[in-house]
């Protein structure tokens, strides 16, 4: 048996449009385990970027509950989460989301930084030996390519040794061979560290290599397909 890192109960999400109230996410449980790599699917308005974004606490539910590392995040103000989410989960954007004015190298730091780790740039610098970008340290995000750029907010997202790594879309914006190195990446360094993985995709390959697939229509969960993860770690 394995740990549950992750577990949430009954979460919904609205957003008023005008005069309207639109249902997200409609009484979504879910169940998350150490190690384990989950794909959520579903077509576009789904709601799978917003359970994402529950679930890592970037955003909070109208209601329901969260527990992250044994933690209630649904309970944290803001000043408490941010610090907590930093410390212990790792996110990557489709779209980088890296910071133009800091070279590669500080863009991975970042997060580091914000915990006081002396050991910042050391890991900052191991982390890009290993995706193979030790020459575009100090290069900033206009001078890199969408594939380099990706592999740097990986990078970001693992600095800490987060618990879990949450991605949206994270080969979404890339050309075939680029977006199979970041696959091969999160499938080398999950084996590695052992770190579970949630990820939103619509990419059949990145689904075939999932231990559960949990698929999403008009913001419910329609279907759960499960493997025995514990063989492919």
């Amino acid at each position: 048996m394995t740990d549950q890192v992750l577990e949430a109960f009954e979460l919904s999400k609205s957003y008023r449009v005008d005069d309207r109230r639109i249902t997200v996410l409609d009484n979504i449980s879910l169940a998350v385990e150490k190690g384990e790599f989950i794909v959520i699917e579903g077509k576009s308005g789904s709601g799978k970027s917003t359970l994402l974004s529950l679930l890592s606490g970037i955003d909070k539910p109208d209601r329901g509950r969260i527990i992250l590392h044994n933690t209630d995040i649904t309970e944290l103000s803001e000043d408490r989460l941010a610090p907590f989410r930093n410390r212990t989960i790792g996110y990557v954007f489709q779209s980088f989301h890296l910071i133009p004015s800091l070279t590669a190298l500080e863009n991975i730091m970042f997060p580091a930084e914000l915990n006081r780790d002396p050991e910042a740039a050391a890991k900052a610098a191991e982390l890009l030996r290993r995706v193979d970008l030790q020459q575009r340290q100090h290069n900033f995000p206009h001078q890199m390519s969408g594939g380099e750029k990706q592999r740097v907010a990986l990078c970001r997202a693992l600095v800490n040794d987060p618990q879990i790594v949450f991605a949206d879309e994270p080969t979404g914006n890339l050309d075939s061979a680029n977006g199979e190195t970041i696959l091969q990446l999160l499938l080398e360094l999950r084996r590695e560290l052992y770190t579970t993985l949630v990820l939103a995709t619509h990419s059949r390959e990145i689904s075939s290599k999932a231990d559960r697939i949990v698929q999403l229509a008009d913001g419910r969960i329609q279907a759960q397909n499960r493997r025995d993860f514990t063989e492919n770690v």
